[in-house]
């Protein structure tokens, strides 16, 4: 007679969720996602358009196309958003604002960064991402993008001070979406959405807010386009403006490439390395500027927000990037549509922008931390800490721009000393003390 043995449960494998850029989600969770990027997008890129006089549908609508144009350019490898940026706010409203100027003057200056963007990306093409990797290293590129981050940060609270009670709960419930529904299928990589919506619903038990503007508005929409008019003094305000968003667009890039590498790496796939398409996405990145100076919207950018957005939720799938393109091509032409969106309180994008803009500036110590750059080396101390004073301290000024030479944009100033800084350390490298007894 044998004993009885009681069978013994074997632990189940962790099921390691996430989509890699090539991967399609169901339909239902696709347009979800895709919602949850235009929500991302939607304040600061409607908030350029509004600062800079552009018109609100034509930069949605230029910035959908964008994205998608981008996307179908990379081979569907590289998943980033562009919307507009901030760092041509300043150059961009100076020229609407002059007598010799306007909006469509402004848009020839923005073609005019497509082509500074354009040259960039052959130029590393041919020179290959070793070259480029010696003028903008890892403490560059990772301060760049700290500063990106942690700039924004006054922006964030000024938002949520519309309604602090309002900001603070979005915040704790995007967070705790984020943290506790982690592993729980596809409505774990919702927790922007979710964390808006619940915002919203408190907003709207508060009574605050408005609906007059849906009321009002017509079911459908023709965004103002506009060609470019094209004077010398335009393009020499705005295209230097190229040199702040070439170092953001690659950090933006060896970013979101050592996230997706590791999520690779979980599901048992081959990395993919996208960061080795640096030259392409400045290419991709000239393409979109070209095409929003040739319809009437503005300068844009790879956002750091949706990169963060991905790292939260895992998810970079390239499909889902492209259903928020067409979105917010239909909410150029989509009034009513639009207005629903434009309901979203300040407050609530205030407490949103609290966590995505943070989690920017810790990607950029994350890029530090995963390149192993040496903080103990004076080099590169130097460099950092550069970059981190003027780019930070810099933004604090109106309008970010440092009070020198009649305005230089800070952190494009704080990108141009660090590679500065780094190209002396190579051109008059320090002699290095061999004396390891003291």
């Amino acid at each position: 007679m044998t004993a009885k043995t009681t069978p013994v449960a074997m632990p189940t494998e962790r099921t390691v969720q996430g989509y890699l850029p090539r991967d399609l989600p169901p339909l239902g969770a696709l347009l979800a996602f895709g919602l949850q990027h235009v929500l991302t997008m939607f304040p600061a890129t409607v908030l350029v358009a509004i600062l800079t006089g552009f018109d609100v549908g034509v930069t949605l609508f230029a910035s959908g196309l964008a994205t998608i144009v981008a996307l179908v350019g990379s081979g569907m490898r590289i998943p980033l958003y562009y919307g507009s940026s901030f760092s041509y706010i300043a150059a961009v409203s100076a020229v609407v604002g002059a007598e010799w100027g306007g909006v469509q003057v402004a848009q020839g200056g923005i073609i005019a960064t497509a082509v500074v963007s354009i040259l960039a990306g052959l130029l590393i093409r041919w020179v290959g991402k070793e070259s480029l990797d010696k003028v903008l290293p890892p403490i560059v590129t990772g301060s760049v993008a700290i500063v990106i981050g942690i700039s924004l940060a006054k922006a964030a609270l000024d938002m949520a001070a519309a309604h602090w009670g309002i900001a603070f709960f979005t915040l704790v419930a995007t967070i705790l979406f984020s943290a506790y529904l982690r592993g729980r299928g596809v409505i774990a990589m919702l927790p922007v959405l979710l964390g808006a919506i619940a915002g919203y619903i408190l907003s709207a038990l508060l009574g605050v807010v408005e609906y007059e503007a849906v009321r009002q508005a017509a079911w459908v929409r023709a965004p103002a386009f506009s060609l470019p008019v094209f004077k010398w003094p335009a393009i020499l305000a705005i295209a230097p403006i190229a040199v702040a968003t070439i170092p953001e667009s690659t950090a933006h890039l060896y970013q979101i490439s050592l996230y997706v590498d590791q999520l690779a790496e979980e599901l048992g796939r081959k990395p993919l390395n996208i960061k080795n398409l640096i030259g392409l996405n400045l290419i991709l990145d000239g393409i979109g500027d070209g095409i929003n100076g040739l319809l009437g919207g503005c300068a844009g950018t790879n956002y750091g927000e949706n990169n963060s957005l991905m790292a939260i939720t895992r998810n970079y799938s390239c499909p889902v990037l492209v259903v928020a393109g067409l979105i917010s091509m239909l909410l150029g032409f989509g009034g009513k549509l639009a207005a629903v969106v434009e309901t979203l309180p300040v407050a609530v994008t205030g407490g949103l922008a609290i966590f995505l803009f943070g989690v920017i500036g810790l990607q950029g110590v994350a890029l530090i931390q995963s390149e192993k750059v040496n903080l103990f080396d004076p080099r590169q101390l130097a460099i950092g800490a550069v970059i981190l004073v003027v780019g930070i301290g810099g933004s604090a000024f109106p309008g970010g721009n440092l009070p020198l030479l009649g305005g230089l944009p800070a952190i494009a100033t704080s990108a141009v000393l660090g590679i500065l800084l780094n190209a002396i350390f190579i051109l008059i490298p320090p002699r290095e003390n061999k004396n390891t007894g003291e």
